[in-house]
C-alpha cells in the first residue's frame, strides 16, 4: 500500500501563528459587532469559545505548551487574557 505524504506541516512558524491569530481576532470582532447582547459581551463569549477551541486543538495535535515556536497553547493564553480583560472592563463599566 502506498503511503500518502503528510500535506499539513507539523509545526508552523511563529509568524504564521501570529497572522492566524490576527485574522481570527478580526473575524471575532466582526461577529461581535452584530451580537444582540452588545459588543463587549459578544466578544467575551467568542473569546471564551476560542480559548476552549484552541486548547482542544493544541491537545489534539499534541503540541508542547512551552515550545520554542508559537502554537495553539500560546493562542489559548492570548484568548484567555483578552477574555479576562474584556470581561473585567465590561463588569467594571456595569457597576
Amino acid at each position: 500500500m502506498m503511503r500518502l505524504p503528510n500535506l499539513l506541516p507539523r509545526k508552523l512558524r511563529s509568524t504564521q501563528v501570529l497572522v492566524r491569530f490576527s485574522l481570527r481576532m478580526v473575524v471575532l470582532a466582526a461577529f461581535a459587532m452584530f451580537g444582540s447582547i452588545g459588543f463587549a459581551k459578544s466578544l467575551a463569549a467568542l473569546l471564551w469559545m476560542s480559548t476552549i477551541l484552541s486548547a482542544v486543538v493544541g491537545a489534539f495535535r499534541r503540541e508542547h505548551p512551552f515550545d520554542v515556536s508559537l502554537n495553539h497553547w500560546d493562542e489559548t493564553v492570548a484568548y484567555a487574557a483578552l477574555f479576562c480583560l474584556i470581561h473585567g472592563m465590561d463588569h467594571a463599566a456595569s457597576i
